[in-house]
């Protein structure tokens, strides 16, 4: 049976606003575990903005960083996802999807390249042209890397996710070597369409996730 036919399971999606960096890390350490105990729950997509912080892949290299790791101007954290150093901060949309990949397609670069076309599909919907670099993972416009993509898989279940530059202020990636690409700047959207709405591409994204996922989306309030 091909993916496409099967029926919609569904997804809980949390729009959550701006929350503490380490708390949608339990958040999320939880929502894995009980899923690993329980793997017939549903799938879950938190959607959130951080405050400023800094987060480390699980063999990322501090050589990335442009300051002292002992004096770091906002949190800093090294976690379990893959990938190098990046930089959260309000006006930056955070996808976690906590996903059963049993349920989906038991395959990593498929997800990656899933969750890329997530967002292209949304910059679609603006006129603009998400593209991918080939040995890269991520979305870039015009040349601008505008999200970056970042997982770990436990069981088949997935955390960590992506980050879409919205509106942010980016001068915090100036502080750093984003994802360890030296050659490739950092974009928002709000460079090609100033006028664009954080909450509106929340919701697209949700909706578009949940449409190449084959997912029902149910609001939740609380985690």
């Amino acid at each position: 049976m091909l993916l496409s036919s099967l029926p919609s399971q569904v997804c809980q999606v949390y729009p959550g606003g701006l929350v503490p960096y380490e708390t949608a890390l339990t958040w999320q350490r939880s929502l894995l575990t009980a899923r690993k105990q329980n793997p017939t729950l549903p799938d879950v997509l938190l959607l959130l903005e951080h405050p400023a912080v800094y987060t480390l892949g699980q063999g990322a290299t501090l050589e990335f960083l442009k300051f002292d790791p002992a004096d770091s101007p906002h949190l800093l954290y090294r976690v379990e996802r893959g990938g190098e150093v990046t930089y959260h901060c309000p006006g930056q949309l955070v996808g976690y999807p906590i996903l059963n990949l049993q349920r989906h397609r038991q395959d990593l670069h498929w997800y990656l390249r899933q969750l890329e076309e997530v967002l292209i599909q949304v910059l679609a919907l603006y006129n603009l042209k998400g593209d991918r670099v080939p040995g890269f993972t991520g979305v870039w416009v015009e040349g601008r890397k505008v999200a970056a993509i970042g997982i770990k898989v436990s069981r088949w279940i997935t955390m960590h996710g992506f980050a879409l530059n919205v509106c942010p202020d980016l001068s915090g990636f100036q502080k750093i070597i984003p994802c360890g690409i030296e050659d490739k700047p950092v974009g928002s959207l709000a460079e090609f369409i100033p006028e664009i709405n954080l909450h509106q591409v929340q919701q697209q994204v949700a909706t578009t996730f949940a449409e190449v996922f084959h997912l029902q989306l149910q609001k939740v309030d609380c985690i």
